[in-house]
């Protein structure tokens, strides 16, 4: 899956495979490390994919009138 940009529905499809072929057992050692190393590698890109869309997610709250006011959410401080 490197190369070219995948969408996180198929990071996510692809995970979904490693987990399945490595909850198997069947594999061989070296290609169960190398299915691992590509798993731990789609929870990174799919977590920090997630952490962006979180960003631009936007909170409803009550204003002085009671009507919604969208609020962006306050950024992290790193």
């Amino acid at each position: 899956m490197s190369g070219k940009k995948f969408s996180f529905e198929q990071q996510l499809q692809r995970l979904e495979e490693i987990v399945a072929a490595l909850e198997k057992g069947d594999a061989p050692l070296a290609d169960s490390l190398t299915l691992f190393a590509e798993g731990t590698k789609l929870i990174s890109a799919c977590s920090k994919e997630l952490d962006q869309a979180e960003q631009q997610v936007v909170k409803l709250m009550k204003g002085s009138d009671g009507a919604p006011v969208e609020l962006p959410f306050a950024e992290k401080e790193e």
